[in-house]
């Protein structure tokens, strides 16, 4: 029988029923039965003490976590058994959560209780939050600058960082006339970025930061930093002209060098032998030379006669030489000039694509003013009449005809310009003829473009499908109904 109300129960350590048990002794004394969660509503984040501003979606591990750490320390004494949300109205701001605990009680019998703890969520504005509120939400700042008339460059580094995803941490991006602005909330962020622009692209950075503000209680200062990174003035087809000791130093190649392709280094070819080099970022700033022409200075030539060269003799010291790359001597005229005579004859390293009749971009040095200090220096005997550049094609075709895209970059920008897509046009048709650069670069499928067979020898290089990367469309369909819903 229950010592306290004579019911008969079996036998148990402490001689007494459940009832009675409860009556005496509860095990839930000392946990507190009501609490607080801080939310902010900006940013849908609730605050883990002291000061970590977590996500958590309602009835998830994490809130249940979360809900739990703050009373651990008064379930130390009891023995959790089972934690669980019981439903509440999402917008009704409380959280109840259904615990079940035993302990250890009289002549050690254990009992066992279920109980409710009830949470009230206040609204609280995180500390991110308030600095956007503010307007000062940017603790550090990347910029980025070339001093070029062509964006090239910065088309490729935009899908550089689209494809390794470091566009994820940053507040903003501001486009200005000469480069990009990069907004970070921290200074951390920003310094990932500079060391990931010194590995992507030949480039120089320097840092400064600015007093905010200053606790001189707790000696806390408040900085902003500000990292200015520029990039060599030099792009793909820019024609260049080395200082003699530079030249020397890459193997007695020719001062007057091609830019092929810039990628974490400068890769230069001399057309006349078609030696190749590259050069870094820190070679580039001890020995700087300058573009001798902007791209809207190329002009058409027509080939009238061409013939590759097979075998050319090396000079002493020379280096490495291009293997994708065929010599040839060439009997060029300007398609403005084709009712004279005038001809120029040039050595090219195209000879692999190019055949009489053919159109072709070049450079006429022969009948312009050179203005850079090595250049007027050189010997005239050693500065050809004409340089070319690449095969001309139908560019209306080749838009029609191209069945991939992009991705870009969200960004503010200042104005858009004709020039400015005549540039990226440029940048696409580079992507197609260099296998070099598109590897680096994530090519999408544009299902709005029929697929046609890729053995038209006679026309543009083009993408395979091979390379191309399917874009992800979740639709409707996807899972049907509710399911798509919550994928979206």
């Amino acid at each position: 029988l229950c010592c306290q109300c004579g019911v008969a129960i079996p036998p148990n350590p402490a001689n007494m029923c459940v009832g009675c048990l409860r009556a005496q002794v509860d095990i839930t004394e000392g946990i507190p039965k009501q609490g607080t969660l801080h939310f902010c509503k900006q940013c849908e984040r609730y605050l883990q003490p002291p000061g970590t501003w977590i996500q958590c979606t309602l009835e998830s591990r994490e809130l249940l976590a979360l809900c739990l750490k703050k009373i651990k320390a008064s379930l130390s004494k009891v023995r959790l058994i089972d934690a669980g949300f019981i439903w509440t109205e999402p917008h009704s701001k409380r959280l109840k959560l259904k615990l079940t605990v035993q302990k250890e009680v009289i002549n050690g019998a254990v009992l066992q209780q279920v109980f409710v703890v009830e949470y009230i969520v206040q609204s609280q504005m995180c500390e991110d939050c308030h600095r956007i509120e503010a307007k000062d939400f940017w603790k550090a700042v990347v910029q980025v600058r070339q001093k070029t008339l062509h964006k090239k460059t910065f088309y490729y580094l935009e899908q550089l960082i689209l494809k390794h995803r470091l566009h994820q941490n940053t507040l903003r991006i501001k486009e200005i006339h000469d480069g990009l602005d990069f907004y970070y909330s921290s200074k951390q962020q920003a310094q990932k970025m500079v060391d990931f622009l010194q590995c992507t692209v030949p480039s120089r950075s320097k840092s400064s930061q600015r007093l905010i503000s200053h606790d001189i209680h707790s000696n806390v200062y408040n900085y902003k930093s500000t990292f200015s990174v520029e990039i060599v003035p030099i792009c793909k087809d820019n024609v260049v002209c080395l200082s003699p000791k530079l030249a020397q130093s890459l193997g007695n190649m020719s001062q007057i060098c091609v830019c092929i392709r810039v990628t974490s280094t400068i890769h230069l070819i001399d057309p006349s032998t078609l030696q190749i080099a590259e050069i870094d970022g820190n070679t580039y700033w001890r020995h700087p030379f300058n573009s001798l022409f902007h791209p809207k200075q190329l002009e058409e030539f027509i080939i009238m006669d061409i013939n590759r060269v097979q075998e050319k003799k090396k000079g002493a010291g020379a280096g490495a030489r291009s293997n994708k790359h065929t010599l040839a001597e060439a009997w060029v005229q300007k398609t403005s000039e084709l009712n004279t005579d005038h001809q120029y004859f040039c050595c090219t390293h195209l000879g692999h694509i190019l055949n009489p009749g053919d159109l072709v971009l070049g450079f006429d040095l022969a009948n312009c003013n050179l203005n850079d200090e090595f250049a007027n220096k050189m010997n005239p005997h050693y500065i050809p009449d004409v340089i070319l550049i690449k095969k001309s094609y139908d560019r209306t075709k080749r838009q029609r005809r191209r069945n991939w895209k992009l991705k870009e970059l969200e960004r503010d920008r200042e104005g858009t310009d004709t020039d400015d897509e005549r540039q990226y046009q440029d940048f696409l048709e580079d992507l197609e003829e260099d296998e070099a650069i598109r590897k680096n670069v994530n090519i999408y499928r544009n299902a709005d473009v029929p697929v046609e067979s890729d053995t038209d020898d006679d026309g543009p290089p083009r993408i395979s499908l091979a390379e191309m990367l399917e874009d992800l469309h979740i639709s409707q369909d996807a899972t049907g109904g509710e399911g798509a819903n919550t994928m979206t």
